[in-house]
């Protein structure tokens, strides 16, 4: 897909507003989506993940802590388009 997101507001909690390129836009709530450990462990805290930004080289959300999400991921689910795979041709028979 490799859409970018151009917006992102948090909108308290966990719960953020996207916007995409293609004008596909929506509200995700992370608190259900998220396994707040590792990296994601600061986020558990709404103040710390409200600091979420966009990350202008990747396209995506992020946090000072590292962490980020995978645009296309986030645009399946605001979207109801699957992320697909492409596929990669059978070697045959060994």
């Amino acid at each position: 897909m490799l859409k970018d997101i151009v917006e992102v507001k948090p909108l308290g909690g966990h719960r953020l507003y996207l916007r995409f390129e293609d004008g596909i836009e929506g509200q995700l709530d992370f608190a259900e989506r998220l396994r707040f450990d590792g990296v994601f462990a600061p986020l558990r805290d709404p103040a710390v993940f409200a600091q979420v930004r966009i990350h202008p080289e990747l396209g995506t959300i992020a946090w000072p802590s590292g962490a980020d999400l995978d645009p296309d991921v986030l645009y399946a689910e605001l979207s109801g388009v699957p992320v697909s795979f492409p596929r990669v041709p059978s070697r045959g028979p060994r």
